[in-house]
Formats: C-alpha cells, structure tokens, sequence
C-alpha cells in the first residue's frame, strides 16, 4: 500500500478521533474539519509554528510508523520525528547491526557507491549531457572507496548537470536551486530513515556516514542511490521555472511527490517509497548473514 504524504501550510489543529487524524482549522470559519485514516499516512509535513498535535495523535502515528518533519523559518524541514524502534525483533536487528563487519561495511559501501554513481550517470544522460567520465570513475570505486571517487564523480555531476544556472555550487547554503535540492533531500531522508526504524535498525550507526552530531548516519548513507531521483525532479522544476528564487507552495507541492516516484528495483516497477523498504529489508539480511547484495533502484 502506497502511503500518503500530507503537508500542513497553515495553522491547524491536529488530534486523533476514531483512529483517525482529524483536521482543524480554527482561523478559517469557512473552511469544514477534515480528517484522513492514520493507516493511510506515511509521511506528515508541519510547515507553520501555528500547528498543534495532541500526545494521543503523536502516539499512535508513531504506533504506525508516520515520520513527523518539521519546518523552520525558512520552510525548510528542519525535524524528524520516528518511534524508538517498530520491528517485532529490534534488539535481535540491532546487535547484528553493531556487530557487523569492516569488510561487510566496506563493501556494502562500494555497491551503495557503485549505485549513486550509475544513477547519476543516467540523469546526465537523459537530459542530453555527456556521462562518459562518470563511467570512467564507477571502474575506479573499491571496497570503502578510499580514493573518494564519490566526491571527485560529485564535481563532475553538479558540474555538468546545471551547467545552464550560472555560477551554480552545491552548497546547502547557496542560491537556487539549491533550496529545491535541501528540501527534496530532506524529504528523502525521512524516506529511508523511517524504512530503516520499520526494519529494525539504528538510524545513527553507519557503514560510511560517523559524524557525531549526526543522528542519521545510516540514512544518510543508504538515501546516496537514491539522490538523482531528486536531482532529476529539480531539475525539470529549474529549467522550467529559471527566475525562481524561492521556494513556492507549487514547486513544494512537486518536491512532495517524490514519495510516490515510479522507480525500478530488482526488476520490477515500484513507488519509491515502497522500493526503499525494499532497500532496507536487503541492508538487515546483509546484517543477518542471508544475503551479500544491497538491492538498489536502477535508473534507465
């Protein structure tokens, strides 16, 4: 079942009646109550400081597994919230995890390298650019990729991929559309993270990723293959809107369908929020001992 991504631009108070999230909007007289099937929910955007959620709705979307973001003044997500742990047998999941292997950790890393690096040289080819050199530098990534090809195929691609913006730097801090970039990716993170809490993992214990301030290291080392998927959306919305300067209710409106992508994993089509839980459940039987392969999206 694909879940459902709601976002919430104006004040609203949100509680739970009836197993379900009940909407209200008390500065809108015209405007009815709503109310939408917790079940139903995946992700839930809060981008307004005028929103309240009552404890009992907070619990039972963690019950169901609902990743909770929060936005800052600049409407950019900002929090995530996720239940402690929502697999049957996460102690179990856990140690396998922290007792995993360097040279596991090391490959599983190349192939996740392996997978970012295909998929961004199939944006630049969609779009008409040349991807040869980023085939060049998938034959160079080893087991942990201690020459960084990742970095040195990450210059290449941005540099290639908005060749048309002027002065373009990927830089979470810079100029459009780099804003696009932080919230699609934000999106995306709350993506996987909740994927890997539903498969009984650590979100902060990486096979790459240690930085101790961040708590979603092994987020953000499974979300790298999945990148160019946002970059390809941003993309077609800079091209298509080059004056833009910020982040307009349409173009988040377009960014928040990411969740429902249309991806291809092992060989079958699938939304990318259902192939990322098949990305994870593939991460943990790596951790177990079943398997040795990573299943990754390819991008065409």
């Amino acid at each position: 079942m694909i879940k459902r991504t709601l976002y919430f631009g104006n004040p609203c108070y949100l509680k739970k009646k009836d197993m379900q999230l009940d909407i209200e909007f008390p500065e809108k007289e015209n405007k009815s109550s709503a109310s939408v099937p917790i079940e139903d929910i995946g992700i839930l955007v809060m981008d307004n400081p005028h929103i309240t959620l009552t404890n009992a709705l907070i619990a039972e979307l963690n019950q169901s597994n609902v990743a909770i973001l929060s936005c800052d003044a600049q409407h950019l997500p900002y929090g995530l919230m996720l239940p402690l742990f929502s697999h049957h047998a996460f102690t179990e999941k856990m140690y396998q995890q922290l007792e995993s292997s360097l040279p596991l950790k090391k490959n599983l890393w190349q192939q996740t390298i392996i997978a970012k690096i295909s998929n961004q040289a199939a944006v630049l080819r969609q779009n008409g650019m040349d991807d040869r050199k980023m085939h060049y530098f998938l034959n160079l990534v080893k087991s942990g990729d201690p020459q960084n090809v990742e970095g040195r195929a990450a210059a290449y691609y941005w540099e290639k991929l908005f060749e048309e913006h002027k002065n373009f730097t990927r830089d979470r801090a810079g100029d459009m559309p780099n804003a696009m970039l932080n919230y699609g990716y934000a999106i995306l993170l709350a993506i996987v993270a909740r994927a890997l809490v539903t498969s009984g993992m650590l979100t902060a214990v990486g096979i790459h990723h240690r930085n101790k301030y961040n708590p979603w290291c092994l987020a953000s080392d499974i979300m790298e293959p999945f990148r160019p998927y946002v970059d390809r959306v941003v993309l077609k919305i800079a091209t298509e809107n080059p004056e833009c300067e910020e982040l307009t209710p349409e173009i988040k409106r377009q960014l928040l369908q990411i969740p429902v992508i249309d991806i291809l994993i092992d060989g079958n089509t699938s939304p990318l929020m259902v192939g990322v839980q098949r990305t994870t459940a593939s991460l943990s039987a790596c951790f177990e001992g079943t398997a040795r392969r990573i299943i990754y999206p390819e991008m065409n």
